[in-house]
């Protein structure tokens, strides 16, 4: 019984993913709004790029706002795409809360929210659409496990405490490398706005403190790029640093060998936007979609980089 259930909630999923994407033939014209935490960030402006490419693909419009990290903005232009009347909304919450008033005022005003990347429970958005951190970053600290033959000594930029990715990354990480008692984290620093200014300064900071670390894990791209910078000029190019998102910046980075960035965990960015902007069409018309959606992300280095690049970003 267990498995029939699974299996028409698979089925249920896929029909609305298609009929979704017929929607390019109705006559009716809606407006999706997409809430962004802060298009600084190279990730967030991709999953922008993809809700409006999406958006337009199916004959829909679409109005995006950037709260540049600034919850209390994000609540305010939430209200103003209200007052806008837009039939959806996408969204990336602004900061390390858990994004209640964002979701409760649109749900207030009856409009369907499909949260991206960062989760909430209370109230949770009516879809949730994101890689699987926990898993991508286990994977990675595999891989520096076996980098460093199970031996080293680990610094982690952080990104928001508090968020649904950095929770997610941490414990996949941690999980990983616990297993080789001789590979240990010794500290820890969290950014506030994932860029790659704070990787720079954060990881002059672990470097100066801990001379001993032999590997810095950057929770995003842009930290372990700023990362990458710091290490050279403070002549440490014996550190392996890893990131994660596969930013464009950071793949040419891989692809060029130049830095001292080894290796990231590419996310299938575009495919999560495209998901995002269906379910919120799906949701408008009363379609089942499922409460979450995780996708797979691909650990990637110089031997592999090239097939994500450009148009073969997932």
């Amino acid at each position: 019984m267990k498995n029939l259930l699974k299996f028409f909630a698979v089925f249920a999923f896929v029909f609305s993913t298609f009929v979704g994407s017929a929607n390019a033939h109705s006559n009716k014209v809606y407006t999706i709004g997409f809430a962004a935490a802060n298009l600084q960030a190279d990730f967030f402006n991709f999953i922008k790029e993809s809700v409006e490419a999406e958006t337009a693909r199916l004959g829909h419009k679409s109005i995006v706002v950037d709260s540049g990290g600034d919850d209390a903005k994000q609540v305010s232009q939430i209200e103003d795409l209200i007052t806008k009347q837009i039939d959806a909304l996408v969204l990336i919450i602004s900061g390390n809360t858990d994004g209640n008033a964002q979701i409760r005022k649109a749900k207030e005003a009856g409009i369907p929210v499909i949260t991206v990347d960062r989760n909430t429970t209370n109230p949770p958005g009516d879809s949730f659409v994101a890689s699987d951190s926990e898993v991508a970053s286990y994977q990675m600290g595999m891989w520096v496990a076996e980098q460093t033959g199970g031996k080293g000594v680990v610094g982690v930029i952080q990104g928001q405490l508090g968020s649904t990715p950095e929770i997610a990354r941490d414990t996949g990480f941690e999980n990983a490398i616990a297993q080789f008692p001789d590979l240990n984290t010794v500290e820890k620093q969290a950014s506030k706005m994932w860029s790659r200014d704070e990787g720079v300064s954060i990881a002059q900071d672990l470097l100066t403190r801990n001379p001993n670390i032999t590997v810095l894990y950057g929770r995003c791209d842009a930290l372990a790029q700023g990362a990458a910078q710091a290490a050279k000029a403070m002549g440490r190019d014996d550190l392996l640093i890893v990131g994660f998102d596969g930013d464009r910046a950071a793949l040419e980075d891989l692809k060029k060998g130049n830095t001292l960035l080894a290796a990231t965990m590419t996310q299938q960015t575009l495919t999560i936007g495209r998901t995002a902007t269906r379910f919120a069409i799906d949701a408008i018309e009363g379609r089942y979609i499922p409460p979450e959606v995780l996708y797979g992300s691909t650990l990637t280095t110089q031997e592999n980089v090239e097939q994500f690049m450009g148009d073969g970003h997932p």
